[in-house]
């Protein structure tokens, strides 16, 4: 018996073992799956990948925590760790993706002044008042405004008039306030049949800069080939030849890999700032505080990010950003 014993023990162990690594790696690529859909093709441009990578800081701290935990399970059980192995590999792939968004870079100091602001005013139902006292407060150059409409724009236009801003507005376009400092720029609006046509400002004061005021469609059912076809559009601007800044709501963040393709050229001021985790949008006040960053502020090559803020708007779901740039 004791030499029955002996010669199948070797040959046991390993069968023992196949179960294992299998389920280890049924769980690394499902795990995966969720919270790197972007490293499968596209995945993460279809629903429900789409939705669920846009926490991917929170997926990612999660799956951090998770790693924790069965590294104390492993002590007490060994044999977890091929799946505490598979877990630390999607942990650290996806905080490698998004921690340097956290990093602040260099922080440009030398080039002509542009600041910009962008606020989803929530289909015109922002308070006009809080609009107006933090334009007062940047006092930005440009400020695009999404969602706004002929009737916030008739609204706001006695608020910010003093303040040297006149009022663009068109039927299905972003909404844009421009300072008189700029001159008589140039308004040329997108004849894209978009959720809201985008508005470009060039010229006079802006020399050879164009400012797009930009309004990328909502990742939902219905609507997710218009999202991928508006973020592509970004290239326009971001892969030309020209100098640009792009601004306003793009409903994406840095982790969807259709907006990294669409704005490949283009600096995004939050992340080269080490704001790009501030989150910018969420239905109720707790989960702003949770939410995504997808209202963006992307500029191209010599457009150089110097400080980059995030303030609250009452009766939006969208909180405004501001970019101070310098252009050599």
């Amino acid at each position: 018996m004791t030499d029955v014993a002996e010669v199948t023990a070797p040959t046991e162990r390993p069968l023992r073992r196949r179960p294992r690594f299998g389920l280890a790696v049924v769980w690394t690529v499902a795990l995966a799956v969720v919270v790197l859909p972007d490293l499968f093709g596209s995945l993460d441009s279809y629903a429900p990948f789409t939705q669920v990578v846009a926490f991917r800081p929170w997926l990612a701290a999660a799956t951090a925590g998770l790693a924790v935990l069965l590294g104390v399970i492993t002590v007490f059980r060994r044999r977890a760790w091929p799946v505490l192995v598979g877990t630390l590999v999607v942990a650290l792939t996806a905080g490698f993706g998004v921690l340097p968004r956290a990093i602040a870079g260099p922080v440009a100091t030398e080039g002509r002044p542009l600041t910009v602001m962008a606020a989803n005013v929530l289909r015109g139902n922002a308070d006009p008042q809080a609009l107006a006292a933090a334009i007062r407060e940047t006092g930005p150059d440009v400020v695009a405004l999404p969602e706004a409409g002929e009737r916030f724009g008739r609204r706001i236009r006695p608020l910010v008039a003093p303040l040297g801003y006149r009022v663009i507005e068109s039927a299905g376009t972003v909404g844009v306030l421009v300072h008189e400092r700029l001159g008589d720029v140039a308004v040329a609006v997108g004849d894209e049949a978009g959720l809201e046509r985008p508005v470009a400002l060039s010229g006079a004061g802006l020399g050879d800069v164009t400012v797009v005021a930009y309004h990328a469609a909502s990742p939902v059912r219905g609507r997710m080939a218009a999202w991928r076809a508006d973020l592509a559009m970004l290239s326009r601007w971001c892969g030309g030849e020209g100098r640009a800044v792009v601004l306003g709501d793009l409903n994406a963040t840095l982790d969807h890999s259709a907006l990294r393709a669409g704005a490949a050229g283009c600096t995004d001021a939050a992340a080269a700032l080490g704001a790009g985790l501030v989150p910018t949008w969420g239905p109720s006040a707790a989960a702003r505080a949770l939410g995504p960053q997808i209202d963006h502020v992307l500029a191209t090559a010599g457009i150089d990010p110097a400080a980059f803020e995030v303030r609250d708007l009452a009766g939006s779901d969208h909180r405004i950003v501001v970019a101070r740039l310098l252009v050599r």
